[in-house]
Formats: structure tokens, C-alpha cells, sequence
């Protein structure tokens, strides 16, 4: 693999990873396993409405995924579940098609080198399709 597809950012984002926590309160917690490369996210959901209140996670995994997760966990908590199927789809198109991210979501462009390596796409997707799960456990509807 190419050196630039673990850069500074990526492991830096990975290592505040590291500190991941979970919630002691959670309104939905699912485990997702990426069996191509045996990462695992655990994440917890807390709601307020129908916006995400807290997010917690135990994550293992490659850096990729590390780094993903903890944004994720910075970025989602506060966020609508349209936000959050909006920044899957622009981190996708990053990833498939080399799209800069808009600004709301920039901080996403560290992926960039991952897009010519497909098969580490599922470690950067890992913690939406925990996410999207935990949400669907929750309820919570689909902005209209």
C-alpha cells in the first residue's frame, strides 16, 4: 500500500480514536463487524428528539477505521439523521469518485488516498453503517 494512505492526519484522527468511550445511557447500542479485515465498531446512541445526543464507541480496528470513528463521534452528536446520511453519501462519492467534500463536511477530504484502494473502503464506511443501524434500532424517523 501506498505510504500516504495512513498520512499524519489519518493517524492522528486514529489515535483520538484511542481514547474511544462508551455511554452509560444509551437508547441504542449495535456491535458491526467488517469481515474482510475483522474490524469492529460498537456504538452507542443516546437521542433528544429526533436528533442524536451523544454518540459513544469502542472501536478495533485499522487506522482507517480508527480515524473514521472518531470523527464520526466528534462531527454526528447535535446532527438530524439527514445530516448523517448526507455526510455518508459525501465521504461514498470521496471515496468512489475522488469529490472534495463541501465544507461542512471537509474535514472527510483525509480519505482522499483511500479512494484508489478499494478494498479499505469498508473500514472508513464502518462506523455510518453502525450508525445507521443504532438509528433504525432508535426509531428515529428519516427527515422529510
Amino acid at each position: 500500500m501506498k505510504d500516504d494512505l495512513y498520512h499524519a492526519a489519518i493517524m492522528e484522527r486514529a489515535r483520538a480514536a484511542a481514547g474511544d468511550h462508551r455511554l452509560s445511557e444509551a437508547d441504542a447500542t449495535v456491535t458491526v463487524d467488517n469481515p474482510l479485515c475483522g474490524d469492529r465498531v460498537i456504538l452507542d446512541v443516546r437521542m433528544d428528539g429526533e436528533r442524536i445526543a451523544a454518540l459513544g464507541y469502542h472501536v478495533r480496528g485499522c487506522a482507517l477505521c480508527r480515524a473514521s470513528t472518531s470523527i464520526v463521534g466528534e462531527i454526528l452528536p447535535g446532527a438530524t439523521r439527514l445530516a448523517a446520511e448526507e455526510v455518508q453519501s459525501v465521504l461514498r462519492a470521496l471515496l468512489e469518485t475522488g469529490t472534495a467534500p463541501a465544507d461542512r463536511w471537509s474535514v472527510f477530504g483525509m480519505f482522499r488516498p483511500v479512494g484508489s484502494h478499494r478494498s479499505r473502503h469498508g473500514c472508513v464506511l464502518l462506523p455510518f453503517d453502525a450508525l445507521k443501524q443504532a438509528l433504525d434500532r432508535t426509531g428515529m424517523k428519516r427527515d422529510v
